[in-house]
């Protein structure tokens, strides 16, 4: 009980000539962080936002195109945003229930 009383003691004491050497030396703390600037404005400010329509869609700018095109446009030559699906990743399909 005597030995953890002094280690505590003693650690008190040594966090408090830590304290005071740090207030000494360095009156003002550091900046962890710089201070934020502010970014350009946007190219494309001076354009009016998209109309919205009543019944919850959103307009967008230019519109989404499928990430699978259709047959027809898979014949004229427009290529799909993605990749086909690894053969591990693909299933035979599920049969019906009776």
């Amino acid at each position: 009980m005597l030995l953890a009383s002094a280690l505590v003691a003693a650690g008190l004491a040594v966090s408090g000539v830590s304290l005071m050497q740090i207030a000494a030396r360095n009156p003002q703390m550091a900046q962890a962080t710089p201070p934020l600037q502010s970014s350009p404005p946007p190219a494309d400010q001076d354009k009016p936002p998209a109309e919205s329509k009543p019944g919850g869609e959103r307009p967008t700018t230019p519109a989404p195109e499928p990430a699978r095109p259709d047959a027809e446009a898979q014949k004229a030559g427009a290529t799909p945003a993605l990749p086909p699906a690894p053969a591990e990743k693909t299933a035979p399909p599920i049969p019906d229930k009776k």
